[in-house]
């Protein structure tokens, strides 16, 4: 699904300004593989040197559609993500313990994944539906939500309309660092998790007692 990312951009900013930009960025943000944070770059850009749109609306836009758009990926994920994984888990080596466990252990670490997702551009359209396939409390994850949209529309937005097209050379090295800390940190967990399953599992059960439910 490349060809999403190679929309004309430009021409969607232009002509249809912050409707453009709201529905390109909640639909990334509720799992659709669209360019979200291409099209804030440039419509910062775009309002930086034609003056047509205003940055402060721009911004106020992103962060609201980042927000809805993972509130819809989050209730999603809730859903129907558990039940399917419930039922077809144990496929791929997902059984009820390790669902469990999973769902515990975003409980404790839920927050940072939502938060830090949004400034990637593997979790963006992902972590909110993970965050609901595990249960992560609503109201935790309306908060870490809220806080993420607004930080990365405001950083990303701001950047681009007073650095210009030079805060991509900037996102492009901080996302890959955040990404390679989430791939170490995730095979750190992996690691930690297989001396430590039993250990786990018993902790998911105390704090997660009985059957999960959909």
């Amino acid at each position: 699904m490349s060809f999403l990312h190679e929309l004309p951009v430009t021409e969607l900013i232009a002509s249809y300004g912050y409707l453009a930009i709201f529905v390109v960025i909640m639909l990334e943000s509720a799992g659709v593989p669209l360019p979200g944070e291409t099209i804030l770059i440039s419509s910062a850009v775009y309002a930086g040197s034609t003056g047509n749109l205003s940055i402060v609306v721009i911004v106020a836009a992103a962060a609201a559609a980042a927000i809805l758009g993972d509130n819809l990926g989050y209730w999603v994920g809730r859903r129907w993500g558990m039940p399917l994984l419930l039922k077809h888990g144990h496929l791929i080596a997902l059984d009820h313990g390790r669902l469990k466990l999973g769902q515990y252990l975003f409980r404790e670490h839920g927050g940072k994944i939502v938060f830090f997702g949004r400034f990637t551009a593997m979790l963006r359209a992902y972590a909110a539906v993970l965050a609901g396939v595990n249960k992560l409390d609503a109201r935790r994850f309306m908060i870490f939500n809220g806080l993420g949209g607004v930080a990365w529309a405001a950083i990303m937005g701001f950047g681009a309309y007073y650095c210009g097209r030079s805060i991509e050379h900037i996102v492009g090295p901080v996302g890959l660092a955040l990404l390679a800390f989430v791939i170490f940190g995730g095979l750190a967990l992996w690691l930690f998790m297989k001396r430590h399953e039993q250990r786990l599992l018993i902790k998911a059960e105390e704090a997660i007692p009985g059957p999960l439910t959909v």
